[in-house]
């Protein structure tokens, strides 16, 4: 599975624990949204990231080869998603199109989760900004875009 990680799973210790099939792709961005965090993950208990649509704007990711489907199972469980489950799922896991460096040609299609708002959900948590700063540095995701998670208020 091609997924596009914009929120903690940026992070590759996170990752590798999680999905130890995963193999870096190459960083992405995803055009006309932006970043939120519209839910509140009661293992983190604190917001958690979601993408919402937004003209004009981007939201820098990372794009994973997910290798098993055990794998799989896992990201979706630890995102809150169930396949068929459509009332209680935490995000939905849905295909998108991003742009990416290695084929700048043509979008590429990728999995990604999308949230189910809470209303009002909490700031992140500065663990939880540290876990998306450090995937964003590790996969060398654009300086402004670096900058910009970085003033994130926790």
């Amino acid at each position: 599975m091609l997924y596009f990680a914009y929120g903690s799973n940026m992070d590759p210790r996170q990752m590798r624990k999680r999905c130890p099939s995963y193999r870096f792709v190459s960083i992405a961005k995803l055009a006309d949204h932006k970043l939120a965090f519209t839910r509140r993950s009661p293992r983190r208990r604190c917001g958690v990231a979601d993408v919402t649509p937004s003209p004009g704007n981007e939201v820098w990711g990372v794009l994973y080869h997910i290798k098993t489907k055990r794998d799989v199972a896992v990201l979706d469980k630890a995102e809150g998603f169930k396949v068929g489950r459509k009332r209680i799922n935490g995000y939905d896991r849905r295909e998108c199109e991003v742009w990416n460096p290695l084929s700048s040609h043509k979008p590429t299609k990728a999995n990604i989760y999308i949230a189910r708002p809470h209303a009002n959900p909490p700031l992140p948590s500065a663990h939880y900004i540290s876990l998306m700063l450090h995937g964003a540095e590790h996969w060398n995701l654009p300086p402004y875009y670096q900058k910009f998670l970085l003033k994130l208020p926790a």
